[in-house]
């Protein structure tokens, strides 16, 4: 088992059951610290490639993943690599996609639909989650 990030540490969203997830945005510098050993990207064209192992999911700035399966399954498997290791949810802003991603794995950890918005504003960046479809998509998401 990897070391995990610090709960305090800028950018990482504690899930109620005590797993830890970074969001950040790729336009950004790394923050300090270790780097992540898993990472989803969220952009609408490829990201360059990183060191370590990551995956990209297309979802342009705004609005919605086009891939809405293949995001939710990727959503589960970043919760099961969670317990072991670094994981990081990143999109160019590290607000609208990647508060959106962290919404929906609160719904997956066991935050009601209807609170997931808020918990991860409260617990990760008070903007995220930036438009109404995004809110949307959290409430229905499953």
């Amino acid at each position: 088992m990897s070391t995990p990030w610090e709960p305090t540490a800028p950018g990482v969203l504690r899930l109620p059951s005590g797993l830890l997830v970074r969001g950040r945005g790729l336009r950004h510098p790394l923050p300090p610290g270790p780097a992540p050993e898993f990472a989803l990207h969220l952009r609408g064209r490829r990201p360059a490639p990183t060191e370590g192992e990551s995956q990209w999911l297309r979802w342009p700035d705004f609005w919605l993943p086009s891939d809405r399966a293949g995001f939710a399954a990727a959503l589960r498997a970043l919760l099961v690599r969670a317990a072991e290791q670094r994981v990081e949810v990143a999109c160019g802003g590290g607000l609208g996609r990647t508060g959106t991603a962290l919404a929906c794995l609160a719904v997956l950890d066991g935050v009601p639909n209807s609170e997931a918005v808020a918990y991860v504003r409260e617990h990760y960046a008070r903007r995220a989650v930036e438009t109404p479809w995004q809110r949307r998509f959290v409430a229905q998401f499953s």
